[in-house]
């Protein structure tokens, strides 16, 4: 098997520039995806996002830098890099979200890609993978919906 990218489409109920606000802005992706977000949504922008009970033991910082913003067409970070480490090829894995009207709603298409870059071995970059394929089956489910009451104005 190759685990050099994870694609995935979904058509979301909302404007173009709802969705850019709710892949970008990190008070929106709380609701979607991480528990916590601190990070400015321009391009360079570093920060972090958190997982879990962050203020207890239970929960994870993860570095995050945005790559790039265009709205309302494409949103891109870089994340897992090492804290102190500039975010680039070898060192974090890259998401893009590209951003097409589609109807009365939106066509968004997610990649990540990276695993392969980080120079582990073949377990490590499976697992990784693996690892990460299930968390975005988990989470991207949640986007649309989410999306969907902020374009409803709720």
């Amino acid at each position: 098997m190759e685990f050099g990218t994870i694609e995935r489409e979904i058509h979301i109920d909302a404007a173009p520039e709802v969705v850019f606000d709710v892949v970008s802005s990190p008070e929106h992706l709380r609701e979607w995806w991480p528990d916590e977000a601190e990070y400015p949504a321009v391009p360079g922008g570093a920060g972090r996002i958190g997982f879990g009970d962050v203020s207890q033991d239970g929960g994870t910082w993860v570095q995050f830098a945005v790559v790039d913003a265009v709205p309302p067409r494409h949103f891109s970070f870089r994340w897992t890099h090492e804290e102190g480490e500039t975010a680039g090829p070898g060192n974090s894995f890259l998401v893009v979200f590209e951003l097409e009207p589609a109807g009365s709603g939106t066509r968004l298409r997610m990649t990540e890609s990276g695993f392969r870059e980080r120079g582990w071995d073949e377990a490590k970059v499976a697992a990784e993978y693996a690892d990460h394929v299930s968390g975005w089956d988990l989470f991207l489910p949640r986007l649309p919906v989410y999306a969907a009451k902020v374009g409803a104005g709720s």
